[in-house]
């Protein structure tokens, strides 16, 4: 369920829909991406409901923080590596697990709701060409680069670069770049398919 690849294919789906139909490709990238967040909703609820991809230990105290018997054999790795997490340890089934930041839920509010509502909004309004994709590749970038502070790195690749970014770090990064250029050059090319443009 990996994010950035699947958006690739998708991309590459659309473009194959704008080509067919004789629309221009961001004709077609500005009428879907609007809906684009409710799959992430849901499927990050999934993640949840599955217990994988959790978020970072934390002894934050939060009410939310949740145990995750599916990271056990992990925590008890860390347990190794950071005897003081002791205290925070509580025992399920026989397993001791430890609280967690449920990053997926952080996840599904961020690139799924709030995501969605904001990208809804713009696109009822008149705005350029492009600037509806480029709003949802800075906003999920964004959320997702944030969030992953909070989100157990992959456990075959941890901490990739500068001793503190991760995988999703890494690839979400290009993404709000993107969405930044995209936006200005939207914005300054002022080709909208309805609505008036603003006149001064």
């Amino acid at each position: 369920m990996s994010f950035h690849g699947g958006f690739i294919g998708v991309m590459l789906g659309m473009w194959f829909f704008a080509r067919k139909y004789k629309k221009t490709t961001f004709q077609v990238f500005d009428f879907i991406v609007p809906c684009v967040p409710t799959g992430l909703l849901f499927g990050r609820i999934g993640n949840y409901i599955n217990g994988e991809l959790w978020g970072r230990v934390s002894d934050g105290g939060y009410n939310w923080l949740t145990y995750f018997p599916q990271a056990a054999a992990f925590d008890m790795e860390q347990l190794q590596s950071n005897p003081q997490l002791q205290e925070l340890m509580i025992e399920v089934n026989g397993q001791y697990i430890l609280p967690r930041h449920p990053s997926q839920l952080y996840e599904a509010f961020a690139e799924g709701l709030l995501l969605f509502i904001f990208l809804w909004w713009y696109s009822s309004k008149p705005r350029p060409r492009m600037a509806a994709s480029a709003v949802f590749l800075l906003g999920y970038g964004i959320s997702r680069f944030i969030i992953e502070f909070f989100r157990q790195p992959d456990a075959d690749q941890g901490f990739i670069l500068l001793g503190w970014m991760t995988k999703g770090q890494i690839l979400s990064a290009p993404m709000i770049i993107a969405g930044l250029i995209m936006l200005i050059y939207a914005y300054k090319r002022g080709i909208y398919d309805w609505g008036k443009q603003s006149a001064y």
